[in-house]
């Protein structure tokens, strides 16, 4: 089943659960699910691949809102924020931990034949497009650095 029918399927449950927050973010997903298929040129279309981009970037969103506020001393909102994350990331890959995400990292290297941190462009196409919604891009980034260096 392709995520966006995933998530309409998931927002019935939610309904009949009375799950406020997961029915409110699994809305605001398919809200931008749409809008991303109905966008010029995405010919009514949306590939799991934009789907977990789009769910990727939410989260990352959603994150950085939840630290704003902790900022702010507004807690209660970063908890909601942090809520609605969390229902998010059911739907991302397992995000890779610091040792895997290491260890892909230097097959990568290895693979496109980098040496120097002049290459470094070469590895991040490679990596964004291989670790996609598995780790954030700048643990990538900062990893390649380390590597390369």
């Amino acid at each position: 089943m392709a995520l966006f029918e995933q998530v309409s399927e998931d927002i019935k449950a939610a309904m009949k659960a009375k799950d406020k927050v997961t029915l409110e973010t699994l809305r605001n997903i398919k809200k931008v699910f749409l809008e991303a298929k109905t966008a010029p040129g995405a010919n009514d279309e949306l590939t799991d691949d934009a789907a977990l981009a789009i769910l990727a970037k939410l989260s990352k969103q959603g994150k950085d809102a939840a630290a704003l506020y902790v900022e702010q001393g507004r807690q209660d909102l970063a908890d909601e924020e942090l809520a609605q994350v969390e229902v998010i990331n059911r739907y991302l890959p397992r995000q890779l931990s610091d040792e895997e995400l290491e260890a892909e990292l230097k097959k990568i290297i290895a693979a496109v034949g980098a040496t120097s941190a002049k290459d470094m462009g070469k590895v991040m196409g490679a990596a964004i497009k291989q670790l996609a919604g598995k780790a954030d891009g700048k643990a990538v980034s900062a990893k390649v650095k380390q590597l390369l260096s």
